[in-house]
C-alpha cells in the first residue's frame, strides 16, 4: 500500500495501525543541501524528502524485551554484565530507506537504509540519538535487521526504551543497499550517516513526533564514523549537543600501522578482517584496481574477496597471522606509508580538526583492538591546542573491546542526562 506522504496526516496511533507495507519518501542529496535544516527554505526541502523516502514499521518491542535484553543479552554478548536502568517504556521499530550519494564517485546515487525506534507513550520533546554500528560480518548485522544486532538491540533498550528517539544508519553496502560495502571509507559514511539524519527526521515530522537536541554515538568502526559524522555536522552548520564514542579508531594509519608494526601479545585474532575489508573497500569507492592484489598475499585474493563480498567462505582459509595474510613488504613503515594503500589510508583520520562539540571518547585498558593510546588520541591532540572540548574516559582496566561498549553505553546515557539537567 503506497500512501503520498504528503496527502496523508495521520495521529501517530492510527498510523501505525493503519500502515503495512512500504511507504513513500527519501532525501535527494543531489538537489537539496545536506545540511537540508539550515536551508532557506526548509519547509520545500522538507517536503522534497517526504515525496521520497521509503519507511516500514517492522515490530514493536514490548517493555519485557527491553529489559530481558538489558539484563540477559546484552551480558552475554558483551561478556560484561553492567546495571543499566530499566526501560519504562515500549519502542515501535521502523525500517527506513532513503536515496543518498557517494561522494569518491561524483556523487553517484544509492539507495541506503537504517532503522528508526520510537518510544511509546512518551510525553513531550525526546533526544535524537544517532547510533552508528561497529563493524560486522553479516550483510544484515546492522541496525536495519535489529533481531541480527546485538549492540543495535542494547541501544534500543537503553536509549529508545528510556524516551529516546535512536535513529543508526546502515552504511554503504549494508542493509538493503546492495553496493560494494564501504567498510572506513570516510566520506561514504559520512554521506550515509548525515544523510540518515535529515531523512530520519524528515519522518518523524510526519509521524508527528517532536525530538529536542540531537547526539551522536558510536562503538569501534561506528566510533571512526561518529566522529567523522560530527566533523561534517560542524561544517554543515548542524546543531549536536553531544558526541561520544567507545573504542574508536580515529587515525587508520596509526591504528594500522601499530597492527603491522607493533603488535602486542593480546592483539585480536580478527584484526585481518580489518585489512581486507578496507582493502576491499578502498578498491571499489576510490577507483583503484588491484589494490587488494598489491597488498595481499595472491593465495588468499580470492577467498578475501569472498569475505568483503559477503559470500560462503570458511574463516579457516584466511590466517590470522598477518605476515603469512599480508604481503612482506608492507611490514616496513616507509614502504607502507608510500604505497597507494597506505596514502589512502592516511587521509582517513578524524580527529585533526577544531571539534567544537562536547565529546567524550571511552578506551578500554585490556581492548585486544584499539591500544589506550589510540583511544586516547583525539583528546591528546585537542588539549594539545587549548581546547577542552573532548575527553578521554577509561572504561576500566579490564575493559575488552566488547567490555568497552558495554559500559560506554550506560555512561552515554549518563552523562547526556547531566547536560541536560
Amino acid at each position: 500500500m503506497n500512501i503520498p506522504l504528503t496527502q496523508q496526516r495521520f495521529s501517530r496511533r492510527s498510523f501505525l495501525t493503519k500502515i503495512s507495507a512500504l511507504v513513500g519518501a527519501t532525501v535527494a542529496t543531489s538537489l537539496i543541501p545536506s545540511a537540508y535544516a539550515s536551508a532557506k527554505d526548509s519547509s520545500n526541502a522538507h517536503a522534497h524528502i517526504l515525496r521520497q523516502v521509503q519507511f516500514q514499521h517492522i515490530d514493536h518491542w514490548d517493555v519485557s524485551r527491553l529489559n530481558h535484553i538489558l539484563k540477559v543479552d546484552t551480558p552475554a554478548f558483551t561478556g560484561f554484565p553492567v546495571d543499566y536502568p530499566a526501560a519504562r517504556n515500549g519502542v515501535d521499530l521502523f525500517r527506513i530507506q532513503y536515496p543518498s550519494v557517494i561522494p569518491e564517485q561524483n556523487n553517484r546515487p544509492i539507495m541506503a537504509s537504517g532503522l528508526i525506534a520510537i518510544p511509546q507513550d512518551v510525553h513531550g520533546k525526546r533526544r535524537l540519538i544517532s547510533y552508528q554500528h561497529g563493524t560486522v560480518y553479516g550483510k544484515h548485522q546492522v541496525p536495519s535487521f535489529p533481531d541480527e544486532s546485538p549492540e543495535t538491540q542494547l541501544m534500543i533498550a537503553a536509549f529508545a526504551g528510556r524516551g529516546d528517539v535512536l535513529i543508526g544508519a546502515d552504511y554503504f553496502g549494508m542493509g538493503l543497499s546492495d553496493a560494494p560495502e564501504s567498510f572506513l571509507v570516510l566520506g561514504s559514511q559520512q554521506q550515509a550517516t548525515v544523510d540518515m539524519i535529515h531523512a530520519a527526521r524528515a519522518v518523524l515530522e510526519q509521524l508527528q513526533t517532536n525530538t529536542t537536541g540531537l547526539y551522536l554515538t558510536g562503538w569501534s568502526e561506528g566510533g571512526f564514523v561518529t566522529m567523522g559524522l560530527l566533523e561534517r555536522l560542524q561544517s554543515d552548520g548542524v546543531a549536536v549537543r553531544a558526541a561520544s564514542t567507545a573504542s574508536a579508531p580515529v587515525d587508520l594509519f596509526m591504528a594500522m600501522s601499530g597492527f603491522l608494526d607493533f603488535p602486542r601479545p593480546n592483539d585480536a585474532f580478527w584484526l585481518n578482517s580489518i585489512f581486507i575489508l578496507s582493502a576491499f573497500a578502498y578498491e571499489n569507492y576510490y577507483s583503484a584496481p588491484g589494490l587488494a592484489e598489491s597488498f595481499l598475499n595472491p593465495q588468499y585474493i580470492e577467498v578475501c574477496r569472498k569475505a568483503y563480498e559477503r559470500k560462503p567462505f570458511s574463516v579457516h582459509d584466511i590466517p590470522t597471522d598477518l605476515h603469512r595474510l599480508i604481503r612482506p613488504e608492507y611490514f616496513n613503515p616507509n614502504y607502507f606509508l608510500r604505497s597507494e594503500f597506505g596514502r589512502l589510508i592516511h587521509q582517513n583520520q578524524v580527529y585533526r580538526w577544531v571539534i567544537e562539540t562536547p565529546t567524550r571518547n571511552y578506551y578500554g585498558e585490556a581492548d585486544e583492538a584499539i591500544p589506550v593510546g589510540l583511544g586516547k588520541l583525539a583528546s591528546f591532540y585537542q588539549t594539545g591546542m587549548g581546547n577542552n572540548q573532548v575527553t578521554a574516559v577509561s572504561a576500566g582496566p579490564d575493559a575488552t573491546h566488547r567490555g568497552t561498549f558495554a559500559r560506554a553505553a550506560k555512561g552515554w546515557s549518563e552523562w547526556f542526562d547531566e547536560l541536560d539537567s
